[in-house]
């Protein structure tokens, strides 16, 4: 056994602390959530869509049997029950990429900035400071799709909970570790 192969680190080669310039995921750019979010909440919208749309399609049916309504009245709630459910499920299908073009996030030294809304536009800033613990949760469907969601508690009553949802798994992890208190620092 040679000696030279289990000395420890000498003092010069130990790595030293990160150029100031390098801030990692807190660079102060704003960016969109990941694409992935997109197919993940159409899946969610056919979901709900068929959750509306079978049970509606039982009563329409109820009714034919129970009641014995006429073919013109059973015709117009079927056509009624086809626009609901085909308006329900192209609207689905749309929203996603309309609140993926409206939906970003800038993380930066002294916090994070979410700005949400296709309709009402929100804008949100969390200071540091003020975060008193993050978490990274994951549904199965978010799972499947790599995706997860960051939950940002905060000190106060407005916007006590601050969710961002539709981020990398590995992203919304850094995010959460960017948040924590810095060390020596107090936290609230």
């Amino acid at each position: 056994m040679n000696e030279s192969t289990h000395r420890l680190p000498s003092e010069n080669s130990l790595p030293t602390s990160p150029e100031p310039a390098s801030f990692g995921i807190a660079d102060g750019v704003r960016r969109s959530l990941d694409l992935r979010a997109i197919p993940l909440h159409r899946v969610v919208g056919r979901i709900v869509t068929a959750c509306i749309s079978l049970p509606l399609a039982g009563v329409v049916g109820i009714l034919w049997g129970a009641i014995g309504l006429a073919p013109g009245v059973v015709a117009l709630v079927a056509g009624g029950w086809t626009v609901v459910t085909g308006t329900l499920g192209w609207w689905l299908h749309k929203w996603p990429v309309l609140h993926h073009r409206h939906a970003s996030y800038t993380a930066n030294p002294d916090g994070i900035e979410i700005r949400t809304g296709v309709v009402w536009r929100k804008a949100i800033s969390v200071p540091r400071s003020r975060v008193q613990h993050t978490d990274v949760s994951q549904g199965p469907l978010e799972r499947r799709y790599g995706l997860g969601t960051l939950g940002i508690y905060t000190a106060g009553t407005g916007y006590a909970k601050v969710s961002l949802v539709g981020l990398a798994h590995e992203t919304a992890l850094e995010i959460r570790d960017h948040l924590l208190p810095l060390e020596g620092a107090d936290a609230v």
